[in-house]
């Protein structure tokens, strides 16, 4: 794995991320509005490309084992691959969380794991999630993990560790069990299972996006993503 993307640019976000700026969200948005001219929006991505003139497909579908939100009958299925530790992916939890507030009843929002092997606790992450997940809080864990990337993407693994149990009891999870389902091989296994479909399914980035089983071009703004997400419901009215 290797970054396609100029490193200054993720510098720059994580500038845009650090605690002394974090207190104020209207510097996150300044800072987005800045970054976001980029073709990729500040994507953190992997070696290797969809060929030229074809359409990256879902290769595996939604099933009852994926983290789903909103209407889960709906003709409108927006499939997510991400890594908790990647910025981009943060400032894309916000734009989600606006779409969703807007559109949640109106479509399903899938979250699948995508940890980059260079983010010392992005699968250490996505392991609380899926422990929270096990107890039916994993979109809870999912939304303070994103809130609180500056905190933990800064510590070690032990550390990180005791921040994601501290989550935990703020969820008034049962921390035992959270414990222990956070280093089980069954969720282990499914963010493993998530990352193996994204690979087959062409992910390159993170994050990406597949809308009704297509690949998404990454949108560079919340107004075109959320047009998007707006012209599809249409559409399947």
């Amino acid at each position: 794995m290797s970054f396609d993307f100029n490193g200054d640019f993720v510098l720059l976000l994580e500038v845009i991320m650090d605690k002394n700026y974090q207190a104020k969200r209207v510097f996150l948005w300044l800072g987005v509005a800045v970054l976001i001219g980029g073709a990729v929006f500040g994507m953190v991505k992997l070696a290797g490309k969809t060929p030229t003139g074809q359409t990256a497909l879902l290769a595996d579908a939604v099933s009852a084992s994926d983290w789903i939100q909103g209407d889960k009958d709906s003709k409108v299925v927006l499939v997510e691959y991400s890594d908790f530790q990647c910025p981009a992916c943060k400032i894309f939890y916000l734009f989600l969380k606006q779409i969703s507030a807007k559109y949640g009843t109106k479509m399903e929002l899938v979250y699948r794991n995508f940890p980059l092997s260079y983010h010392a606790n992005a699968a250490l992450a996505a392991q609380a999630a899926g422990a929270a997940g096990k107890q039916g809080k994993f979109w809870e864990m999912h939304d303070v993990i994103f809130e609180g990337q500056d905190i933990w993407v800064r510590q070690n693994g032990a550390n990180a560790e005791k921040t994601f149990v501290s989550y935990a009891q703020s969820l008034k999870l049962n921390i035992e069990q959270f414990k222990k389902d956070l280093n089980s091989q069954e969720v282990k296994t499914k963010i493993e299972q998530d990352y193996q479909g994204g690979i087959k399914s062409g992910v390159n980035a993170t994050p990406t996006f597949f809308l009704n089983g297509k690949k998404l071009p990454p949108p560079t703004s919340y107004g075109e993503f959320a047009d998007i997400i707006r012209r599809a419901i249409s559409a399947n009215l």
